[in-house]
């Protein structure tokens, strides 16, 4: 179990578990597996070795996953209590994820009617790219041609991560993807540079006396 903020600190995740959940070991080593990680659990990741996550969970439970697998959680701009400086509408980029969204729903329902038809899926969702992610007032926007992440507080725009540095080649077109035996991916093998006591499940507390 690791707590490295110590008790009462407030749990901040940097990750979710992906859609099909995720295979979890004691140690950087296949030989040690563990309890998976729920779909969409938040997590924290502690640090990196290699092909490897060591991920935090919410009850302090930790384990180590495939970090290649997690799903970044975008954080707010470090803006030191500054308002964030006004860069430009957000309304066009809201548009083109709502019409992508809209896109991709219609592709998926012409699938549903004719699930033979994986040919005209992919052609209708070729080059499709969106990203929103909306928490309150904040919002996260993906601007493909620009290959960035922007940050809006509801009204205006501002950059705040972008893909890749400057002058890189655009990023190779994703193959389809390749069928996963049961076991899940397993991280490339070999021990980690230093060893770390393994990880164990949070107990729950014992009840108390006379307690229901």
């Amino acid at each position: 179990m690791t707590t490295p903020d110590g008790p009462g600190a407030v749990f901040r995740p940097t990750h979710v578990v992906p859609p099909d959940g995720l295979p979890a070991w004691e140690a950087p080593d296949t030989t040690r597996p563990t309890t998976a990680l729920d779909a969409f659990l938040p997590v924290r990741l502690l640090s990196r070795s290699g092909e490897w996550g060591e991920v935090l969970c919410a009850n302090g439970w930790s384990a180590w996953v495939d970090g290649r697998l997690l799903v970044a959680v975008p954080q707010p701009p470090p803006t030191g209590g500054r308002p964030v400086a006004p860069a430009e509408d957000p309304g066009p980029l809201l548009s083109a994820a709502a019409e992508a969204l809209d896109r991709y729903r219609r592709a998926v329902r012409d699938l549903a009617a004719d699930p033979a038809d994986t040919g005209a899926f992919r052609e209708a969702v070729r080059g499709l790219r969106a990203g929103i992610v909306i928490d309150g007032g904040s919002v996260w926007l993906y601007d493909a041609p620009a290959e960035r992440w922007t940050y809006a507080d509801g009204s205006r725009l501002a950059p705040y991560a972008v893909v890749s540095g400057p002058g890189t080649p655009p990023a190779p077109q994703p193959q389809d993807p390749q069928p996963r035996d049961s076991g899940g991916p397993a991280p490339g093998a070999g021990p980690a540079e230093a060893a770390h006591d393994p990880t164990r499940v949070v107990d729950p507390p014992p009840p108390e006396p006379g307690g229901r």
